[in-house]
């Protein structure tokens, strides 16, 4: 008897052992989450973070992590503050969960890679100070990587965003192209909220080829001095080379040059303005000059035969109608001479008149 009562209790003292451990578990897992076996990672989106051995007003640091690293995601907390990972070099501690991005975020980023390596820049810039790059235009949307004060970059694309509107959101499959993403006007939200303050953000890629959306006032556009100056209140958009003349002992490089009148319009440039070289004078004069465009990027620069000139080189813009629809110009350039090349039975477009804008003007003109 005494036999079966001794089982009795050792049975009920590890029932209640039982019972401790795991309501000690449970209360451990109400702060911290279980160990990662996805193999889940994240990327670090800030210049460096520090890792720590324990979430705690006093900590010692296990590792420093930077800029673009690929973390392994071990642990996170439950109040999604704080996730423990692991460095490229073996550190393991916890970091701040905002100094991170998720790997959707570095897909996005690596498609835009793939998908614009080899797309022509339609200008270069410089960066005025550190510029956060992100994965779609928009201040609140997410970012990985970072440009560092007076670094060179290649200029893809404009947008136009309202910096009020709620952020751009990634689709979980089928990732839109850059060029494909929404209009800001088609931004709707359920509630009146403040005035629409529409800013460029530029599609660019850097000396590593990674491509990103930047702000674009964070970018200062490289001009030859001589061309800016002709600027006249205009915003420049982007300058290509033409051609070049001989002056003396030195070749000067003759621009077609695209303006706008300030930045968030629905195009990208409204006058377009061809310099060439005077050689005699020393100076640069407009050989060309059209304006009420409502231009969009890209612009071609080619060749092509003609008949009796011979082969000229060529440019083509993009210019929207009223409607919308995009339409190509392609124009010929026979130094000092610019032309319209109209297709068969084409007829020349009537000009375009939007309120605030002066009136075209074609042809040679001085300065």
């Amino acid at each position: 008897m005494i036999t079966g009562l001794t089982q009795i209790h050792k049975r009920i003292n590890l029932a209640a052992v039982l019972l401790v451990a795991g309501l000690w578990l449970l209360a451990g897992c109400s702060g911290r989450g279980s160990v990662s076996d996805r193999g889940e990672y994240a990327y670090v989106a800030v210049t460096e973070a520090g890792l720590r051995d324990h979430v705690a007003t006093f900590y010692n640091k296990t590792g420093v992590v930077h800029n673009g690293e690929r973390l392994q995601v071990l642990e996170r907390m439950q109040s999604k503050r704080f996730v423990r990972v692991r460095s490229p070099r073996g550190e393991e501690g916890w970091v701040q969960e905002r100094y991170l991005a998720d790997q959707q975020t570095f897909d996005e980023f690596e498609r835009l890679a793939e998908h614009f390596k080899t797309a022509p820049a339609q200008a270069t810039a410089t960066t005025e100070e550190q510029v956060k790059v992100h994965v779609l235009p928009g201040r609140k949307t997410a970012y990985l990587y970072l440009l560092n004060e007076k670094q060179n970059v290649d200029m893809l694309q404009r947008q136009a965003v309202d910096r009020n509107a709620p952020p751009l959101q990634l689709k979980e499959e089928n990732q839109k192209d850059a060029d494909d993403a929404p209009d800001e006007d088609k931004v709707k939200s359920d509630n009146a909220g403040p005035p629409a303050v529409r800013e460029d953000w530029w599609l660019v890629r850097d000396a590593q080829m990674r491509v990103g959306w930047v702000l674009g006032r964070t970018l200062y556009l490289q001009v030859p001095e001589e061309i800016a100056q002709y600027s006249e209140g205009q915003r420049i958009v982007a300058a290509y080379q033409l051609d070049e003349v001989q002056d003396g002992d030195k070749k000067v490089p003759e621009y077609l040059v695209l303006f706008t009148e300030k930045e968030g319009l629905p195009y990208d440039y409204s006058q377009a303005r061809v310099f060439t070289w005077n050689a005699r004078k020393h100076r640069y004069e407009t050989a060309y000059r059209e304006r009420e465009l409502a231009g969009v990027l890209p612009v071609t620069l080619g060749r092509q035969e003609f008949e009796k000139e011979g082969n000229l080189r060529t440019f083509v813009l993009r210019v929207k109608d009223d409607d919308g629809t995009v339409h190509e110009r392609t124009y010929k350039f026979n130094p000092p001479l610019v032309h319209r090349v109209l297709a068969p039975g084409e007829e020349p477009p009537a000009p375009r008149h939007r309120k605030g804008t002066r009136a075209s003007s074609k042809g040679k003109s001085n300065r």
